[in-house]
């Protein structure tokens, strides 16, 4: 089959496609074997690919942690899916279990979500990664609630723009920080109630004045950095705050613990690399929960750039440029 493997670490250059065994399912199993049509691209894969995989031993090295694609064929012990079937899924593409920039991988059924029938594979295999990340942050490490303000920094990002829509979803308020008037149109379309253009404004005053003085319910930062802890002011006492980025480690806490926030850290590939069978059916729980919502038109993954396999390093280029709105995508065939 034809993969694109990472051969070292460094420049988008060492990104190379290349003629690889296609991969055979073990006898006795519940894995599938999936030809992909689609695979997703997330900074991960930039940032694995700049500083080198989580298993440096085990190179070259196929990124790629988002797919889509249809069943091949299904282990003797796989139940829930037979050939044909249309799946998506976020499973490998650290450094150990093959990732998805490939034509072909073996994933077990577990892990795997149908693929909401009404979407093309692009939008599919761009969806996985994003939609657990703001569903375990804004549902499960923010416990979101009816009515509740929320704050999403990036909201015209990969993360940030399926976040407004999950919270819009649970019944909250949204506001929402962007750069520009296209990303201002695009987040208004998605639900958000205040946009505040944080290049021009103090978005911690604009949080402020939105929710009368008393701070938002729940921030969620896409963003790291410095963003983080000036985001402490803008959050209510008693609040949340979760982060997808690991706090810096000049982290200025006071604002934080004077009022009593709850700092909440999300990193959606833990359980993936620990190998938590529980956690990762969970979030392929998630993903079909999402994919309902996907097919009754309540939910929706933008893909802003599609690139053929071979293009890989340009994709990766797209997406390390920044400013852009929603996901880049890998195209193995046509849909």
């Amino acid at each position: 089959m034809k993969a694109v493997l990472m051969t070292a670490a460094g420049s988008p250059e060492v990104l190379q496609l290349q003629e690889v065994p296609k991969p055979t399912l073990p006898l006795g199993n519940s894995e599938l074997l999936v030809r992909l049509v689609a695979a997703g691209i997330n900074p991960i894969d930039t940032k694995l690919r700049q500083r080198g995989t989580f298993y440096p031993e085990q190179m070259p090295a196929i990124l790629g942690c988002d797919g889509a694609g249809i069943v091949e064929a299904v282990g003797v012990g796989v139940e829930r899916f037979r050939v044909g079937d249309e799946v998506f899924f976020c499973y490998g593409g650290l450094g150990a279990h093959q990732g998805n920039y490939a034509e072909y991988t073996v994933v077990d059924e577990r892990y795997v979500a149908r693929k909401p029938a009404s979407v093309p594979f692009a939008e599919a295999a761009a969806a996985p990664l994003v939609l657990i990340t703001a569903w375990e942050a804004l549902y499960e490490r923010g416990r979101l609630a009816p009515g509740e303000r929320v704050l999403i920094h990036g909201g015209a990002g990969g993360v940030g723009h399926v976040a407004i829509q999950l919270a819009k979803l649970k019944g909250a308020f949204v506001c929402t920080t962007v750069s520009s008037q296209e990303k201002a149109n695009f987040v208004k379309e998605l639900g958000a109630d205040e946009i505040i253009f944080y290049q021009e404004t103090d978005f911690v005053n604009a949080a402020l004045n939105w929710t009368g003085g008393e701070g938002v319910d729940l921030a969620f930062d896409t963003v790291g950095g410095e963003t983080f802890h000036k985001t402490f002011p803008a959050v209510r006492v008693y609040g949340d705050i979760v982060t997808i980025l690991e706090p810096k480690a000049d982290t200025v806490w006071k604002a934080a613990r004077l009022r009593n926030l709850r700092i909440g850290l999300e990193l959606m590939l833990t359980p993936m690399l620990q190998g938590l069978s529980e956690s990762l059916k969970h979030q392929a729980e998630i993903l079909e929960q999402c994919a309902v919502w996907m097919d009754e038109g309540k939910l929706k993954v933008e893909v802003s750039h599609r690139f053929p396999l071979a293009e890989a390093v340009r994709a990766h280029q797209v997406l390390e440029s920044g400013a852009m709105i929603g996901k880049v995508v890998l195209l193995m065939s046509d849909e």
